[in-house]
């Protein structure tokens, strides 16, 4: 198999379990490569350096100058950047983050990856599952399109307006029902965002975000791996090794059947359960886009075979889907 940026430092990416998972990430490889390109993104004179004109070895930083911000030794560092941070405190890696400019996400990373809770991979194991009242909540949310996604960026319920934006995700194998698989290896999704290049880069952020809380679940890794292997795009912004939590912002689409959308997304955690988010999209109230949203509404299951040769069927039971809501699928049909 090709080397990838998932397995860093290693030569082989080793053989798949039993279940068709893959080894879990490598903890020390990623905190290496994490701590090398924040340093490597910063320029003396980001952080008050002085900058003589030597010719650089190495882009950014060097060791022994963040060594001098963070207020370490520089072997204590080189250790860090080595992936050895068993025995780092809470005080260094606080010091470290504000030395490399960290984000609040990267802080929170750097803290996964140096100081790991020994309890996470039993819980990375363990099925994802929704509460039934949060999925009757998205029900009732009529008119706005919402979703619950959990790890490794796993669809795990929607209701019938996600179903009529994204696609009806109940057509697609449950293992397909994934943001990460969705964005990189379906075209039509690289159609429906406008900024595509945005949608992916956020993604692969939030993937780096869990293999940071969870470096020991093997089905990140099988993940993680195959996209690395099968998409160069995915390949490229992995190795960046950016993180990012999921918030807000504007999404703008382009729907096969309403066209153009600008839509603003909110991100929710449920207070039981830190891994899954409610995300929801909205539009201007009196907006085209509100207005193609309420289109989309009123053609209902119909919607799915719009402007198609097949004749319109009957709407998919939703309990055939373990709980997960059925509609159209345009933009995501198998």
């Amino acid at each position: 198999m090709e080397e990838h940026p998932a397995f860093p430092r290693r030569p082989s990416p080793g053989t798949p379990g039993p279940d068709g998972t893959g080894p879990a990430l490598d903890r020390r490889a990623e905190l290496s490569e994490f701590l090398r390109t924040r340093r490597a993104r910063l320029k003396p004179g980001d952080v008050g350096l002085a900058d003589f004109g030597r010719r650089r070895r190495v882009p950014g930083l060097r060791r022994e100058e963040l060594a001098q911000l963070a207020g370490v030794s520089v072997a204590y560092y080189t250790r860090l950047e080595q992936g050895n941070g068993q025995n780092v405190s809470a005080e260094v890696l606080d010091a470290i983050a504000r030395a490399l400019r960290l984000s609040d996400a990267e802080h929170a990373h750097l803290t996964h990856l140096a100081k790991p809770r020994q309890h996470k991979k039993k819980r990375s194991a363990r099925p994802q599952q929704v509460r039934g009242e949060l999925r009757h909540l998205l029900d009732a949310m009529d008119g706005v399109p919402a979703y619950v996604v959990g790890r490794r960026s796993d669809i795990l319920v929607w209701n019938r307006m996600a179903a009529a934006l994204f696609g009806d995700w109940a057509l697609l194998p449950q293992q397909e029902r994934n943001w990460a698989r969705l964005v990189f290896m379906r075209p039509e999704y690289r159609e429906l965002f406008v900024d595509w290049e945005q949608k992916a880069s956020d993604i692969v952020s939030y993937l780096r975000m869990d293999a940071g809380c969870h470096p020991d679940d093997p089905r990140l890794a099988t993940l993680v791996g195959e996209l690395s292997v099968k998409s160069e795009e995915f390949r490229r912004l992995w190795a960046t090794h950016d993180v990012k939590e999921k918030s807000h912002g504007v999404k703008r689409m382009q729907h096969p059947l309403v066209g153009a959308l600008s839509l603003s997304f909110e991100t929710f955690r449920p207070a039981d359960d830190g891994e899954q988010s409610v995300v929801t999209y909205h539009a201007e109230p009196g907006s085209p886009s509100a207005e193609a949203l309420r289109l989309l509404a009123s053609w209902g299951t119909d919607a799915t075979r719009a402007g198609t040769a097949t004749a319109p069927g009957p709407a998919e039971d939703p309990s055939r889907d373990a709980g997960h809501r059925a509609g159209p699928s345009a933009p995501g049909r198998p």
